[in-house]
This record gives C-alpha cells, sequence and structure tokens, in this order.
C-alpha cells in the first residue's frame, strides 16, 4: 500500500509553526546556537502543564498538534518517534544534582522527563492514544528510522494512520561539550553565508518536526513518501553509485529527480559528501540546502523532510533555500539526502500526490 503525508507541523528557528505561510518571513542570525521561534504555548497547552513540561516536550507536543489538526485527525493508531539526545535539559539538572547534592536528597522530576521516549509518552497521554508507542535514538538516522517504522506497518496495513517525528532540544553542557571538540564553529558567521564560512564545524540548533503519515489519502494530501533507505557508513567515492541505486529500487533514474535537497552545514571537512552529489551526477539537477535556517541537530533531516512536502504541496521554492541557479521544470519528484559528520547517510525520496 502506499504513504501519504497528510499533515505535518513544524517547530523551528523560523517561523514554521504557522502553515499558512511557507519561509515567507525568515529570521537571519549570526550566534553558534540557533533558538527556536516558540509559538505561544498556551494557546496548544494548559498553561499549568506546560510549565511543567522541558522544551523539547512542548515542541513535540504542540507540533504534534499541529499536524493533527492538518490531516483532521483526533488521534492515531501509533506514534513514533525519533530523538539524537531526548530531553537533554532535564538529563543535565539530574546529573548536576547529582552532583552538587552528592547522591542525596534527589528529586526524581528531573530524571522521570530526561529518558528519550518522554515526548512520545507525553503525546499518547494528551491524545489518549493506546497504541504503539515507540522512540527511535539512533544518532542522525533516529527520524529515518521512525519513517521506516512507520512506513513498513502502513505498507503492510498494520495500521492506518502513524504520528512520527523528530524532537531534539539544546542544553547548556551539552552545547559547551560540543565545542570543546569542535563540533561547533569557534567563530560566529551569519547563518545566510554559512556555507561561505570554509571553517570545521557547523551551527547548531534545535527543533520538533512531526508528520501524520497514512496508507489513504485525505482531501490536501502534502506527498508521497516513495523510498528510504539509509547507511551507517558509506565511502564518498559510493556515495554517487548509492544514490543511483536506491533510485533504480523504485524504476527511477537521475534525470527523474526534479529536486534534490542536500543537509550541507557549512563543516568543511564533511560538506564534501554534498559535493559529490551536487557537482556530480547531480550537477544539472536544482539543489535545496536548509540547515542555515534550522540549524544541525541529530534530527534536522526532519526540518528537511518538512521542507520537501511543503515544496510539493506549494509547488514553489523559496529563494532563501536554493543552493544552485538551477531551476526544475516540474516540481513531482524530490530526493533528500543527509550525513552527519560523515556517518549514518540518508536517502528519502518523496513525490507529488
Amino acid at each position: 500500500m502506499k504513504v501519504y503525508i497528510n499533515g505535518l507541523g513544524s517547530i523551528s528557528a523560523q517561523k514554521t509553526f504557522d502553515n499558512a505561510e511557507f519561509l515567507s518571513e525568515i529570521t537571519s542570525y549570526e550566534i553558534d546556537v540557533l533558538p527556536v521561534i516558540d509559538p505561544d504555548y498556551k494557546n496548544f497547552i494548559p498553561p499549568a502543564a506546560a510549565r511543567r513540561m522541558a522544551k523539547g516536550i512542548k515542541m513535540g507536543v504542540v507540533a504534534s498538534k499541529i499536524a493533527l489538526n492538518e490531516a483532521g485527525l483526533e488521534n492515531v493508531d501509533a506514534i513514533i518517534t525519533g530523538t539524537g539526545l531526548g530531553c537533554t535539559v532535564d538529563s543535565e539538572k539530574f546529573v548536576s544534582a547529582l552532583i552538587d547534592n552528592h547522591e542525596a536528597y534527589l528529586t526524581p522530576t528531573s530524571f522521570i522527563q530526561s529518558t528519550h521516549n518522554t515526548v512520545g509518552g507525553q503525546i499518547a497521554l494528551g491524545l489518549g492514544c493506546q497504541g504503539y508507542n515507540f522512540t527511535y535514538v539512533h544518532g542522525s538516522n533516529s527520524f529515518e528510522s521512525a519513517i521506516l517504522d512507520a512506513k513498513l506497518q502502513l505498507e503492510n496495513d498494520e495500521a492506518s494512520t502513524i504520528l512520527i517525528g523528530g524532537v531534539d532540544e539544546t542544553g547548556e553542557h551539552t552545547i559547551k561539550i560540543h565545542k570543546l571538540i569542535g563540533h561547533i564553529k569557534k567563530e560566529l558567521v551569519k547563518s545566510s553565508k554559512l556555507l561561505a564560512s570554509n571553517t570545521e564545524g557547523a551551527i547548531f540548533g534545535e527543533g520538533a518536526n512531526f508528520f501524520v503519515l497514512s496508507n489513504q489519502k485525505n482531501d490536501g494530501p502534502y506527498a508521497e513518501l516513495l523510498a528510504l533507505k539509509t547507511f551507517n557508513t558509506m565511502p564518498q567515492e559510493m556515495l554517487e553509485a548509492s544514490a543511483s541505486e536506491f533510485l533504480k529500487e523504485v524504476n527511477l533514474s537521475i534525470k527523474d529527480v526534479d529536486v534534490l535537497i542536500l543537509g550541507n552545514n557549512g563543516d568543511i571537512s564533511y560538506d564534501s559528501y554534498y559535493k559529490a552529489l551536487s557537482e556530480g551526477s547531480f550537477n544539472n539537477t536544482q539543489q535545496l540546502y536548509y540547515k542555515h535556517l534550522c540549524g544541525e541537530f541529530y534530527t534536522a533531516s526532519s526540518f528537511g523532510f518538512w521542507l520537501g512536502c511543503k515544496i510539493l504541496k506549494e509547488q514553489s521554492v523559496p529563494e532563501v533555500v536554493k543552493l544552485n541557479g538551477k531551476q526544475a521544470a516540474n516540481l513531482g519528484t524530490i530526493l533528500l539526502y543527509n550525513q552527519y559528520r560523515g556517518e549514518n547517510h540518508s536517502f528519502t525520496l518523496l513525490r507529488k500526490c
């Protein structure tokens, strides 16, 4: 059975929580970690409950509600979440309290809310969903693992509607470690000039992107999910062949791809993977990028997925995401490619409904 994206919700460093707009108002940054632009949470969550929620939980709950509203649903058969670090702020709070209090007089709240499956659990409690609920923690392939799980269930008619999402938040201590080991740029770079920085490290960020997948189309589906494939490791010289083989598995070729969306993050040590495709087999294909808008984090590819879905439904490409001067004659098939520091490669294929 086919898999359709019937609704989506996004909270990011841009004003993406309003689905009536599509990157018409861009926020530029010159900082090393991009914060999300928060919606008015009290419009979605009772204030008393929101005060007890970590930022990652609030982002996930609201993004999922927006996606469900778009799909015209009040509940789903399953909830599948992908996250790299889970509720890292509460994890930091608990470990800090453990050290400061010499392992005594600890309250369990931060520990309870620090687990990676807290976001999926809170969404299920809010919906009253007692179905399949699973969280994948597979590094920068966490979101892709959630997609793959949902895709298999829908294709085999084990479920008819599934809510999937990717969510990660930034924590002060975690960011300090990333800076210490050189994963974050040492100098400040304008987000609009990210790819011209020619330095090591990336600009980090946070966000939550949720989608309603179904094996049945609603009145206004965003796209059809054709295929997805992940690789833990891949030599750079094998990238073009792997992309070609991936397309061949669904009876397509490189010339059938209208738009290529890449996960360039400005890290000179690893953006060469993207150049292998952009300057190679896909040289004549329209190319886009997005991490200058949302930052780099373990589930940043979910923002790229959001971008691809919006393009296919709106049938337009915002100027701010264009990577080359090519113009697709038709916005019908989109290929997404992402990797992080040379590992966890993924190809995702979307098609206009």
